[in-house]
């Protein structure tokens, strides 16, 4: 009689660890979770405001481009 109350408290306390131990896991995946949210957004917001200078070089080189075409014609 005596065994089996031991044996249900060790299970019990068994059961309480492996809960704690997934409780950890979930704590840990929901900050990590929130991190990279947090870093996408402002990922997201500096794309949005940050000019593209790549745009107004490309438009440059066309303008030399065509106008270096112009002049071995004549």
């Amino acid at each position: 009689m005596n065994m089996n109350k031991i044996e249900e408290l060790l299970a019990q306390l068994k059961k309480k660890e492996d809960e704690k131990q997934k409780n950890t896991v979930l704590w840990t995946l929901a900050i990590i979770g929130a991190v990279a949210a947090v870093a996408g957004i402002a990922f997201a917001v500096y794309r949005f405001f940050a000019p593209d200078y790549l745009e107004d070089f490309e438009e440059d080189f066309d303008d030399d481009f065509d106008d270096y075409f112009e002049d071995e014609e004549e």
